[in-house]
């Protein structure tokens, strides 16, 4: 999905090094084993595509499951970017965690206070893995 776009497109970039961190690999839950992952792989690029995922049902039934978690990956990352010295880091989100009639920013950039108020769309599925890039 996500994680696995970005790691094609670096490839017809001809970078060199591509690591991948599956759950298999790494608990992204566990934040000395990704600040270990991290220091030992001398991580300088970080692309974040990782999440917790459900369907409609899973995100409806579990809700405060999912954003703990989510939001104990995404600080346990950027944390261990920030402390192993990583020069480059992609954080990505879903459009999922805006109202359903946000608006919609033609360049990127959502207007002052967009997204804020409203109920949340239905859950979709982003990527599980995170890319890492070393060069």
């Amino acid at each position: 999905m996500v994680g696995s776009a970005i790691v094609r497109r670096l490839q017809a970039l001809d970078y060199a090094n591509i690591l991948t961190a599956g759950r298999d690999t790494l608990n992204l839950l566990d934040q000395a084993a990704v600040q270990a992952y991290f220091r030992v792989n001398k991580i300088d690029q970080a692309y974040l595509a990782a999440a917790k995922v459900g369907g409609i049902h899973a995100n409806n039934a579990y809700p405060a499951e999912f954003i703990y978690e989510n939001l104990v990956i995404e600080a346990n990352v950027v944390h261990a970017a920030h402390v192993s010295g990583v020069q480059k880091l992609l954080f990505l989100g879903s459009s999922c965690i805006y109202p359903k009639h946000a608006a919609q920013a033609a360049r990127g950039v959502a207007p002052a206070g967009a997204g804020l108020g409203g109920p949340h769309r239905p859950g979709r599925r982003p990527a599980r893995r995170v890319p890492l890039v070393c060069r």
